[in-house]
């Protein structure tokens, strides 16, 4: 048996925890059941298999026995491989190889997951563990996992408030609403963002106002900012853009001077630190978002962190259709429902428990990247300037031009074809159909026209790094 089986094998006396350990030594999704006297095989479980059993009632305890069984492909080992072959299809995409015994020896896998997908989600069998609680208990929408959630998120982020929402969109939302920022309001936020930072300006009927991009942080530019301030103008939102703070001190300073709001966007930089704080603790308000691609994730949902009582309590209010906690049914204002579930709360209690070695993985892939990137021709890193620690949520690069004749979609086009994911840095906000403004954002269409951001999965391997730069020195090479 080579050691990569040995790591997936369990006996049939194991329980679906023991299961569960055994799929997270593998990268296949599957275990394999053996016979403990002899170690014939008998079966194999797989992940889906572990998950229906769990949605059926089964506990961690319970005995792999109680596992449906389904019937399983095996191929001698000595079977040509272009007949394996023959046998692989949607449903079987493991095959058992095992010799006179019955014993695996070795296996045949076509994978099509086996792709570098730009980021997947860190879990174990804790999420599992919470979500079968919620389910077995029947608190499925409200429930203990919320307070929890917010308490854990509020004590990390060095902030007395935390007030969970259904998404980081409807998280600043409820910021905007409970400050009052509404039509014939101006906001400021920095044209190089994702489209929910301006939309949720939107939603109040205030106007955002499109600041550009700092050429050293990739943030929003404190120079830039007062020249955009009249008497309309209510508030910044600064975005903490790809995981790196802005500059909040110069922002602050500003928003001081002219008696401004300062709401930070944190959706893709939670954990990150700027001059030792913690982002989110860093104005009057701020916002992270628990989206399947973000540093942690409840699939969807939003958080809003403040150290102002009465702004958490506006928050809860509009966020629980305007229904005073006094008075149940009782709707003292126009309220939204923007609440998150006990479920999704119970997945990111669980990854709360992670959140700093899921930092820390992400931190060394980055590194990781930086090491085997740092001397290709026209590559450019991303910033961590010297005030700033990146927790780096996509690890995004520029290609300079003038360097090489590659570009962006050209790169991305290669790694497709290399099973390697990709996304382009944003479209700016003032180049968007429904916001689209005149004026000069030269930072802001340079990070877009050279931005392209890589796999940045914090358990990415060593190998699928190293898969990802020579694809992009490869083609750096080619574009001379």
């Amino acid at each position: 048996m080579n050691v990569q089986v040995e790591k997936i094998t369990i006996s049939e006396e194991c329980t679906i925890r023991d299961a569960m350990k055994a799929l997270s030594h593998g990268e296949i999704g599957v275990v394999l059941v053996v016979r403990k006297k002899d170690m014939r095989f008998i079966r194999i479980i797989t992940d889906g298999d572990i998950r229906r059993a769990l949605l059926n009632g089964f506990g961690l305890e319970s005995s792999i026995k109680l596992i449906d069984k389904v019937a399983t492909t095996v191929m001698h080992i000595n079977t040509p491989l272009t007949e394996t072959i023959k046998y692989f299809n949607d449903k079987v995409r493991v095959i058992p190889l095992v010799n006179d015994s019955f014993q695996v020896v070795d296996l045949a896998f076509y994978d099509k997951r086996s792709h570098i997908p730009v980021a997947k989600p860190l879990f174990d069998d804790e999420e599992i563990e919470l979500v079968n609680e919620c389910m077995v208990t029947g608190w499925i929408s409200g429930g203990k996992f919320v307070t929890d959630f917010e308490e854990m998120v509020a004590e990390h982020t060095g902030v007395k408030y935390a007030i969970s929402t259904s998404s980081g969109t409807s998280a600043l939302h409820l910021i905007l609403m409970a400050y009052g920022i509404g039509k014939g309001d101006e906001v400021i936020v920095p044209s190089m963002t994702f489209v929910a930072t301006a939309n949720a300006v939107t939603y109040t009927g205030a106007k955002p106002i499109f600041a550009d991009s700092n050429v050293e942080s990739w943030n929003i530019d404190p120079s830039k900012i007062e020249e955009l301030i009249t008497q309309k103008t209510k508030a910044i939102i600064p975005v903490h853009l790809y995981g790196h703070p802005a500059d909040m001190d110069q922002i602050n300073a500003i928003a001081g001077k002219y008696k401004l709001k300062v709401f930070e966007d944190a959706a893709e930089a939670q954990g990150s630190l700027y001059k030792s704080k913690k982002v989110g603790s860093l104005a009057d308000a701020a916002m992270f978002s628990f989206f399947g691609n973000k540093i942690i994730t409840t699939g969807e949902g939003g958080m809003i962190v403040t150290n102002d009582k009465v702004i958490a309590d506006k928050c809860r209010l509009l966020r629980e259709h305007g229904m005073t906690p006094s008075k149940r049914y009782w709707h003292i204002v126009l309220g939204y429902n923007y609440r998150m579930t006990n479920i999704q709360a119970a997945i990111g209690v669980a990854q709360m428990r992670k959140i700093d070695s899921i930092i820390v993985r992400k931190k060394k892939v980055a590194q990781e990247y930086c090491d085997l990137l740092e001397n290709i021709r026209g590559i450019i890193l991303p910033p961590n300037l010297e005030w700033a620690d990146n927790i780096y949520w996509l690890f995004t690069i520029l290609i300079d031009n003038s360097k090489t004749k590659l570009n962006p979609e050209l790169l991305s086009s290669e790694l497709k074809k290399n099973n390697i994911d990709s996304r382009m840095v944003f479209y700016p906000m003032h180049t968007q159909p429904i916001y689209k403004t005149d004026g000069v954002f030269p930072v802001a269409e340079r990070l877009h026209e050279m931005g392209i951001s890589l796999p940045s999965s914090p358990d990415m391997s060593k190998n699928d790094i190293r898969n990802v730069c020579k694809v992009i020195a490869s083609l750096v090479d080619s574009y001379k």
